[in-house]
Order: structure tokens, then sequence, then C-alpha cells
């Protein structure tokens, strides 16, 4: 079990926080500062929200002596990745009126809003709650967002999966009425025994916990890199079961050894849906119950996994569920992308994956997305899904209706934009980082986009400019961006500074490798140059450029 006697403070915060309530209402009524009390910050993460200030601005503000500009964000906890005309139309709606606009779209298939001021913190929660939106545990020591392979298109059995998605995203919610009592009803409403958990009892997770599912061939969702995975075992047009996989996780700490990324590894199989869920329950309980309480650096599921080992993480599973897991079923990645454009399910649905950059959906001058996207919401005519690498899917249009929606993709742009990017903008990921995430040590979604497009001349000089190559990058090595499950990945070290990776494979199954540390982007191009000069005399028939990559690492070592 894990250590009791030498808890971090934050394990102390949740046991003391009255059902997570902890004294948010204080904070939030104290209109002399635009943060929350310190353990608040804490508290208010297993609402859905981080506590953030526009770094950009921190040196102008204390110039004037005037305390730094906080803002929150919020993060919508939506199941598989799922929105009805109606709610996007509200979510629209939101963030022109609370947060700075823009509508970010995550690699866990939801929706951030980021700079809304703490007094407009309870008017948006209570519009999203018309809307039947809630972020409720989408942060903090908890299970969040569950994803699922996101295109219906991908198989007639979509729809299955995607309601194991919602019914895990039920089941691992906390018991806690705090939510609705702070931010809907503003009254104290403490049922003792309605709101006892066996799930997170009063600890909660030593840390946060993610859950995917994937449907092969297409590792859309990045299985691996999830605490739990799940892949969907299809035989003769039905799911006869799940594979079962623990322990992935990307973010590190510089400098610190003992802090590594790692994927999943599967425990076996289970055969119904009702075993999914149990084992799902008790690989938590488990995690619950020994992960590292002490040193949050260390606390991840990951790391239980490789202090109790496989074989004793799926014994200690074993016994809670009470039955044993099969061994794993025969499953193939064949693809880890978007199908961006037009595609047609099973049912004669329509679906358009529409590109859009480290999910910024925005209006600028030359490209009015966020406007053209309301306008197609405004038709009632499709709905809207979100995708693992940030993009958006206008899904389960009607084969009359098509038509009018092409007109306008058309009219807005935004088919054109799709078609027109390249391979590698359209296999790019990036996280938040600066101006608003507190771990940034350098840049990513500001500043990628720019990258990109250096690199993409060198990519054509070697013919290699619709080549799939995945490349993503972090403002620190957390991972959010997944930037270690890359073909390219950049890690931040400093402001213009990234540590470079490469040899990650292009279906999610093998990490890359660190291969210069700490360069700028003068010194980024020129590695590629090299690295893509390479390949092309060199790469075998076939061979994608991350297994390229990889096989030279093992050449200079």
């Amino acid at each position: 079990m894990s250590n009791k006697d030498n808890l971090s403070h934050v394990e102390k915060i949740k046991t003391s926080s009255n059902g997570l309530r902890g004294t948010l209402k204080d904070s939030l009524s104290d209109e002399f500062t635009g943060a929350i009390r310190e353990d608040d910050q804490t508290v208010i993460k297993f609402h859905g929200m981080y506590q953030q200030d526009d770094r950009d601005r921190r040196e102008e503000r204390v110039a004037k002596k005037l305390e730094w500009l906080y803002s929150y964000m919020i993060r919508l906890r939506l199941p598989g990745g799922f929105l009805t005309p109606e709610q996007w139309i509200g979510l629209n709606e939101v963030a022109g009126k609370h947060s700075t606009g823009t509508i970010k779209i995550t690699t866990r298939q939801t929706i951030q809003l980021h700079g809304i001021l703490k007094s407009h913190l309870r008017p948006t929660i209570q519009q999203f709650n018309l809307q039947h939106l809630d972020s409720i545990a989408a942060c903090g020591d908890v299970n969040r967002n569950v994803t699922c392979t996101s295109n219906p298109s991908e198989s007639p059995l979509h729809q299955e999966v995607y309601e194991l998605a919602g019914k895990i995203s039920e089941m691992c919610l906390p018991k806690t009425k705090a939510y609705y009592d702070i931010w809907i009803d503003d009254e104290l409403l403490i049922d003792r025994k309605a709101e006892e958990d066996p799930l997170y009892q009063d600890r909660y997770l030593p840390r946060k916990l993610k859950i995917g599912i994937a449907i092969p061939p297409n590792n859309d969702v990045d299985v691996f890199i999830n605490d739990i995975g799940l892949i969907a075992i299809i035989e003769n047009n039905r799911v006869i079961g799940y594979n079962i996989a623990a322990g992935g996780g990307l973010g590190a700490t510089h400098g610190n050894e003992a802090t590594y990324p790692r994927l999943a590894s599967i425990l076996g199989f289970v055969d119904t849906e009702e075993k999914a869920l149990k084992a799902v329950y008790e690989i938590i309980t488990v995690q619950r119950d020994f992960g590292n309480r002490s040193d949050r650096k260390l606390s991840r599921l990951k790391y239980t996994i490789d202090k109790l080992g496989i074989d004793g993480y799926r014994a200690e599973v074993e016994k809670r569920t009470g039955f044993a897991f099969e061994p794993a079923k025969d499953f193939k990645f064949e693809q880890r992308k978007d199908r961006y454009g037009w595609v047609q399910n099973h049912e004669g649905k329509w679906f358009y994956t529409l590109f859009v950059e480290h999910g910024r959906v925005l209006d600028i001058q030359e490209y009015p997305l966020k406007s053209g996207l309301l306008k197609i919401a405004e038709t009632g005519k499709v709905n809207f899904r979100f995708t693992c690498n940030q993009n958006l899917i206008l899904s389960d249009i009607k084969e009359e209706d098509k038509r009018d929606i092409e007109l306008l993709l058309k009219e807005y742009g935004i088919s054109d934009h799709t078609e027109t990017a390249s391979a590698l903008r359209k296999n790019s990921v990036a996280c938040v980082a600066l101006n608003t995430c507190s771990l940034a040590l350098a840049e990513a979604q500001r500043y990628l986009p720019s990258l990109v497009t250096k690199i993409e001349p060198v990519l054509e000089k070697y013919g290699l400019l619709e080549e799939d190559i995945t490349i993503r990058m972090t403002g620190c090595p957390n991972g959010c961006g997944r930037s270690p499950n890359a073909e390219i990945g950049f890690v931040g070290t400093a402001y213009g500074k990234y540590n470079l990776h490469i040899g990650g494979d292009r279906l999610g199954l093998r990490l890359n490798t660190k291969f210069k540390d700490n360069i700028g982007e003068e010194e980024i191009l020129e590695a590629l140059d090299q690295l893509f000069g390479l390949y092309v005399q060199e790469k075998h028939a076939g061979e994608t450029f991350g297994d390229f990559s990889y096989r030279y690492l093992q050449t200079v070592k």
C-alpha cells in the first residue's frame, strides 16, 4: 500500500476538502483579487478548471504594481468527443461572452476555454449546464475524459464502443455533489450517505488517470499512452471483447531519471463489456491503494506498475475482479491519423474531417473558421465530433444535406484549408504551452506552425512533402502534446530551445529517443535536413521515417 505517513501536501488538501468543496465559495466571493486561495487551486481542478495567468503580461503588471492577470481555463467532460449542433452554438456563445473567444480542441477529444475571469466562472458553468454539459472531473486526481476512436466510419460497431466510453466516464465520476453546490445551486447541500464514494473514498487518486478505447486498424486515440487502454477485438462483425492495457503516460521531469515516458502494457483479454468495466474499475482501485502519494512526480499508474511488476499488478486486479484475464487476442494497427475530407459509413451517413491546426478554432482575417462552423451548426444538419489529433469531424450528415454543407465548407475556406495543408502539418500536434500554462518552458502551439512552414521546403527538397511524418511539440516534458510518441518530437527546455527526439514509430507502438539537446531553430533545421537526406538515400523499401531514424540511432550510439 502507499505510504500513509509521508503524504504530499496535495493529499492533505484532498482529504480535508469537504468533498472537494474546500473554501471555493469564499475564494469566489473575494473581489480584491483575481486569484483564489492556494489550497483551492488544487480543489478547483476536480471541477475541470485551472487557475492560470497571462505570462506575456507578467513584467508589465509587476512594473505597474498590479497582481498578475489571473484567469481560468475550463475543460468540458465529453466522453468520446461529441456535441450536438445546438451545443456547439451554445459553446460558441459562451466562448464569445466569457473567454478569449477561441475554442480549443484538446488531445483528449474535448474542448477547453481559456481566459475566463473569476467573476465569469459561475455564469460560464451555468450556461454549460443549460446545454447539458459539464466539466466535472475533467482535471484533478481522478479519471479524466475517456477517449475513443473518433470517426464512426471506422467501424459499423463504433456506436457500441462510443457508448462504452460514456459508461466508463459515468462509472468513474466522483460521487460528491460539490460541483452543483458551488456552481449551480449556490447552496451547501451535503448528504453524506449519497456522497459515499467506494471508488475514490476521500483520497481520490494519487494523480490524474486517462483512459482510451481504440478500434483497430486505426490507432487514432494513441491508445498506449493512456493509464488504461482498451482495444476492441472484432470478429464476425461483432465486438467479442477487449484487450486491456495499463501503465501508459508520457510525462517526465528534466534531469530526473526516475521519471520517464512509458507505453501501456497489455494485461490480457476480457470477453464481455461487463468484465471490461469491472477490470477498469479495479485497475483504478489498485492504483488508488498502491500508488505513490508522497512524491507526485512518481505517482502516475505507470510507476505503480513498474514497482509492482506487470504480473504483480495483474494478479492484484484479478483478485479484486474475481476473474482472470484471458491471453490477449491478436490485433493490428495500420495507421494513426484522422481521415481528412469526406467518408461515408455503413448507414450511408457522411462525415467530413477538417484540419484545425493545434485545435484552435478562431477567426482570422483570411480564414473565418469559427464563423463558418457556427453557420454550419445553425443548419442543424451536422453533429460535431472531436479527434485526439485536435481536429473536428462534421458528422452524421444525411445524403440530401451533404451538398449544403459542402457549399458552406467552400464559402468559408474550410475545405480549401484542409485540402491544401501539407501532410506534415496535418500530422502535427502541439500543447497550449505559453502564454497560459504555468509549467511551460518554451512555446508550442504558437510556434510549431511557423516551424513547420520552415521544415516544408526541406521536405520538398527531398521529395517528402506528402510523407505522413508525425511531428509533435510540448512546451515542457509533461507530454501533453504527446511528443514522446511521435516520429519527430520536440520537448521545450527554455524559451526558443528544445530537445529533439526521433525514432518513434508511425503507429504509436514505440516511443522516440532524444537525439539533440537544447537546440534552437537553426540547429533544428540543420539536423532535420541531414536526417531527411539520409532517409532518402538509405531507407529500405516501404520504411517510414520513424523506423529509419530508429535504425539510424542504433548505428550512432
